[in-house]
């Protein structure tokens, strides 16, 4: 029992005083990215899958 809390007391410890966290304007920074990123990835998506829906549709075209 004295290792579970050696080791809850120790990551406490590290959190607090050994962590460097972001600064709010980092975190806005970085969700600005992100969220460009994701739009872009799905627009990249979302055109492929239009394409390979466009090259179905024509090509079971033929067959019918």
């Amino acid at each position: 029992m004295n290792r579970i809390n050696l080791f809850f007391s120790e990551t406490w410890t590290e959190l607090v005083h050994k962590v460097s966290w972001p600064t709010l304007e980092d975190l806005q920074g970085s969700l600005i990215v992100v969220t460009i990123a994701m739009l872009i990835l799905a627009l990249i998506v979302w055109v492929m899958n239009e394409a390979a829906n466009f090259a179905m549709h024509t090509f079971y075209h033929f067959f019918q």
